[in-house]
Parts: structure tokens; C-alpha cells; sequence
């Protein structure tokens, strides 16, 4: 019987690969700094427009209790006013 094996070379071919080394840590490094800069902004952003509702909750707030104490010195008025007219 024959041997159909091809022969072996002692040597293995050498590839050598001329492609260039990737440049891609910069663009990932700056698409994240990126990212960065837009989510500090957004947070000061939003920041600004929760501090100004916490501030319209409060004037809210002491515009109703400055309502509820009018109401009180007017109806103390009222029943000084029904005391001196019963006289």
C-alpha cells in the first residue's frame, strides 16, 4: 500500500501581517469624557430646576399660612366687631 500522506516541512510557513495597530483607545477614551461632560451638565441642569421647585413649594407654603392667619384675624375682627354691637 502506498503512503498518501504529503511530506512533512520541517519549517511552518511564516505570516507576517503588515496591518496597523488599531488607534481605537482614543476614540473610546473621548466618546467616554464626552459622555462625562454631557451627564455633569445634565445633572447641574436639573439641579437648578429642583432647587427652584423647592423654593415655589416653600413660598407656596408660607403664601398659605400667611392666607390661614388672615382668615384667623379677620374672623377674631368679626367677633370683636358682634361683641361691640351687641352693646
Amino acid at each position: 500500500m502506498a503512503d498518501l500522506t504529503p511530506p512533512h516541512d520541517p519549517a511552518p510557513p511564516h505570516h507576517v501581517s503588515a496591518a496597523p495597530q488599531s488607534h481605537g483607545g482614543g476614540v473610546v477614551f473621548g466618546l467616554v469624557a464626552l459622555a462625562l461632560v454631557l451627564a455633569i451638565g445634565f445633572f447641574y441642569l436639573t439641579n437648578d430646576r429642583r432647587d427652584d421647585m423647592r423654593a415655589d413649594k416653600v413660598t407656596q407654603a408660607a403664601g398659605a399660612v400667611d392666607d390661614a392667619a388672615r382668615v384667623v384675624g379677620d374672623a377674631a375682627q368679626n367677633a370683636a366687631d358682634a361683641l361691640r354691637n351687641q352693646d
